[in-house]
C-alpha cells in the first residue's frame, strides 16, 4: 500500500514532472486509497475505514467522455462510459451529484452530446455539472455546449464561456472554463478571473472550496498544453481558504499534487488513456491491450468531511472487480 510520500510534491517554480513519483502514483491508482488533507496534513486510509459524521457528503467526478471517438485505442467508447455508470449506480452510498470535467464530446456535434444524455439519464447518478473541454468547443465555439449545459439546475444560466459557482452543504464549488484557446497552455482570461474574485470575495475562509476545470490549473507538463497559463491569478485568490480542491480531466490520468492549503488532482477517462508526461513524441489516444483497457480508466469518487472541513479522493478504474 502506498503512502502518502509517493504523491507527487512540487511547486510552480519547478515545471520538471518527478517521474519516479508519476510512475509510483499511477502503480496504486484504483486501488482503494483514501487520500485526505486536513490542516495542510495528507494521509491515507483504506477504501471503508472512514467514518462518516452527519453533514458529509460524497460526489463523483467523470471526464474526457470523448462520445463519438472510434479510433483502435478505444473502438466503443460509449460501452466505457455506460461501464463508469454502471460503477457509479452500484455504490453503496450514492453520490449526492456528478461533475464532468470536460470533453464530452469528441468533434461537438449534437448526436455525440445526445449519447452521453441518454447514457447519464439511464443510471442512477442523480444531477450532474459540467464544464467545457476543448473538443466541446472546437467546431462552432462552444455555443451548442452552451445551449445544453450553460444553464444550470436551479434555473441560473453560466457566465460567459460556460464558468458558475454554487454551494452545497457549506462547501463552494467553482466551474470554471479554460478552454478558450485551442492551441497551447488553456487560459482563464481576463473576464473570468474578474466574476472569479467577485465570486470568491462572499466566502469564509474557514468554507471548502472545490475548483473544477478541464485543463489542469499546475504546470503538468506545459510542453504538451497540460496547464493554464493564468492558473497562478486565479491560485491567489484562493490562498485565504483552508481547504482548496482542484479537480481537472484532460491528461486522461491520475496526478495529485499538493502546494500550501491546495490539492490538484486530474482524474482517469472514461475512453482512452494518454502517455506519462514525456514519455511520447506527444500527447493523444493511447492503445494498451484490449484486456488492459479498463484498467487504466475510471472515475473520482470524493467524499466531503463537514467536521474536518477536509475531502478525500479515491480513484477506481473500470476493471471488474
Amino acid at each position: 500500500m502506498s503512502q502518502i510520500h509517493d504523491h507527487i510534491v512540487h511547486d510552480h517554480n519547478d515545471d520538471g514532472v518527478d517521474r519516479r513519483g508519476f510512475l509510483s502514483c499511477m502503480a496504486w491508482a484504483g486501488t482503494g486509497v483514501l487520500w485526505t488533507l486536513s490542516g495542510g496534513v495528507g494521509s491515507s486510509q483504506v477504501l471503508g475505514q472512514m467514518k462518516k459524521s452527519a453533514g458529509d457528503f460524497s460526489f463523483v467526478q467523470i471526464s474526457d467522455s470523448h462520445m463519438g471517438f472510434n479510433k483502435p485505442a478505444n473502438p466503443d467508447v460509449t460501452a466505457t462510459l455506460q461501464a463508469a455508470i454502471d460503477k457509479i449506480s452500484a455504490l453503496p452510498d450514492a453520490p449526492d451529484f456528478i461533475i464532468h470535467t470536460g470533453d464530452l464530446s469528441h468533434t461537438s456535434k449534437a448526436a455525440e452530446f445526445d449519447t452521453l444524455d441518454q447514457a447519464l439519464k439511464g443510471g442512477k447518478v442523480g444531477q450532474v455539472f459540467f464544464v467545457p473541454g476543448e473538443h466541446d468547443t472546437s467546431v462552432d465555439d462552444g455555443k451548442m455546449y452552451l445551449e445544453r449545459y450553460g444553464r444550470l439546475h436551479d434555473g441560473s444560466v453560466a457566465k460567459g464561456r460556460g464558468w458558475y459557482s454554487f454551494n452545497h452543504k457549506d462547501v463552494h464549488f467553482v466551474g470554471l472554463s479554460n478552454v478558450a484557446a485551442l492551441e497551447g497552455l488553456g487560459k482563464l482570461g481576463a473576464d473570468q478571473l474578474a466574476w472569479l474574485q467577485a465570486d470568491l470575495k462572499g466566502q469564509p475562509a474557514s468554507r471548502p472550496v472545490v475548483v473544477f476545470a478541464h485543463i489542469p490549473l499546475w504546470s503538468v507538463y506545459p510542453e504538451w498544453g497540460w496547464g493554464t497559463e493564468d492558473s497562478e491569478q486565479a491560485l491567489a485568490m484562493l490562498k485565504r481558504f483552508g481547504s482548496v480542491t482542484v479537480l481537472n480531466g484532460h491528461i486522461h490520468q491520475v496526478m495529485q499534487k499538493v502546494e500550501g492549503n491546495v490539492t490538484f488532482h486530474t482524474g482517469m477517462s472514461t475512453a482512452f488513456p494518454q502517455p506519462a508526461p514525456g514519455t511520447a513524441k506527444g500527447p493523444g489516444p493511447m492503445k494498451v491491450e484490449d484486456a488492459r483497457l479498463r484498467s487504466v480508466l475510471g472515475i473520482a469518487n470524493v467524499h466531503a468531511m463537514v467536521k474536518t472541513h477536509s475531502l478525500a479522493i479515491v480513484d477506481s478504474t473500470l476493471q471488474p472487480s
